[in-house]
């Protein structure tokens, strides 16, 4: 299947937006949610939600459900084991190392781990335990289990049934959900992990944004897709929230809390639970993309490295943990524990790494196409795709707004 280079490079810029995040340096606040209230974690779960609707649909719509759901279940299993392999590295390296020089920022990121190493490293294979840093991927992995069900039911009885029961289960979240089911687990179970532990991410909140990216690339495949036009006063209106969200993020006074010390003004706008005017912000991002998007894109170079970068996303984000670990390892979470200098050595050696990470993930893959094309011949000749950039401008309507890093 045809890759959309576009949006490899969309996804590259969002792990490029997520490694200056977590990397202690003096770009770290600057570059943290750089477009308004909205961060890289947004972009990146959306977009990979759109790629899997997209591909996945196509083999659902091609070969049927079943296939559909192996190729689901196959790519879950290779997070997995991404996941997997971090979490060793994590305890048995990181942790080893901060042990012996007493670096305070890792042993407050594996405390429950240091506290309780039998039960940290079973319960974190078990997706349950969640250090700092490496909670998106179970996150993922979750959704990944969940989304054959989900398309399927989509594919044969459309999407307004999901996205409800989505919309309602975010609205939830807001106020709880996450929490009370944990507290019936604990109940009946004895689970040992406290709350704060099992990630930061509220799994039900953000399912809503990860359905809305299924539905949307799982559309493209529709043969009755129409084109998306948004009218002239609701793109104006985006244009006034997305530049009030960015000057209010940059220029006001509180930076990255929109509102300062107020922890519940602060939840509309929350990272963790997906608030509210989190996602009008973000919604309001997404129709001035598709809009624009397009002609941007055409007027634009070709960034290569970011698309190296996005289309061996997986192995690029596992990569950057472990830069950003091994930073915390020897400097702590310190953002001035370097010079300027230092900071600017330290994002060329850490970006060269993930770059050649990506390099290398590409270079295999196109070696065993290679081997395996001749013998095996191609699985199937898919119909051609529009570009991604027509195909962002086709996009359908989003459904209606009724409908934590």
């Amino acid at each position: 299947m045809k890759r959309f280079w576009e949006i490899d490079a969309l996804r590259g810029l969002m792990l490029v937006l997520m490694t200056v995040t977590h990397l202690p340096t003096r770009l770290t606040d600057p570059l943290g949610q750089p477009f308004g209230f909205v961060s890289a974690a947004e972009g990146f779960v959306l977009l990979s939600a759109f790629v899997s609707g997209l591909v996945y649909s196509r083999i659902g719509h091609s070969q049927g459900v079943e296939p559909m759901r192996r190729a689901f279940w196959k790519r879950a299993l290779k997070v997995y084991l991404s996941q997997a392999a971090t979490l060793l590295f994590l305890f048995f390296v990181i942790t080893a190392v901060s042990l012996r020089i007493d670096q305070v920022a890792v042993k407050n990121l594996v405390s429950f781990y240091l506290a309780h190493p039998h039960q940290g490293l079973i319960y974190s294979l078990l997706l349950i335990y969640e250090p700092a840093l490496l909670d998106i991927l179970p996150m993922y992995i979750f959704f990944m289990l969940l989304s054959p069900w989900v398309m399927a039911f989509g594919l044969r009885h459309g999407w307004l049934g999901v996205m409800a029961m989505s919309a309602a289960l975010w609205v939830l979240a807001q106020f709880g959900l996450s929490e009370w089911i944990y507290a019936i687990t604990v109940h009946w179970t004895g689970l040992p992990v406290p709350f704060q532990e099992m990630g930061a991410f509220t799994t039900f909140g953000w399912l809503f944004l990860w359905f809305t990216g299924l539905w949307l690339g799982a559309s493209r495949n529709a043969p009755d897709a129409k084109p998306l036009r948004f009218p002239a006063w609701l793109v104006s209106l985006a244009a006034v929230v997305a530049l009030y969200g960015l000057v209010w993020r940059h220029f006001g006074e509180h930076g990255q809390a929109p509102f300062g010390g107020d922890i519940e003004l602060n939840l509309l706008f929350d990272k963790w639970q997906l608030g509210p005017l989190r996602l009008v912000d973000l919604a309001a991002l997404g129709i001035l993309a598709v809009r624009f998007g397009p002609a941007i894109i055409e007027r634009l170079p070709r960034f290569r490295w970011l698309e190296q970068m996005g289309s061996a996303s997986l192995p690029v984000f596992c990569a950057h943990l472990v830069a950003v670990l091994t930073v915390l390892a020897f400097y702590g979470d310190s953002q001035t524990a370097r010079p300027w200098w230092g900071d600017a050595l330290l994002l060329v050696a850490v970006f060269g790494w993930l770059y050649a990470v990506a390099w290398a993930v590409l270079r295999r893959d196109k070696r065993s196409a290679a081997v395996s094309e001749p013998v095996n011949g191609p699985v199937s000749a898919p119909v051609p795709l529009p570009s991604a950039a027509s195909a962002a401008s086709s996009l359908p309507k989003p459904a209606a707004p009724d409908a934590k890093r």
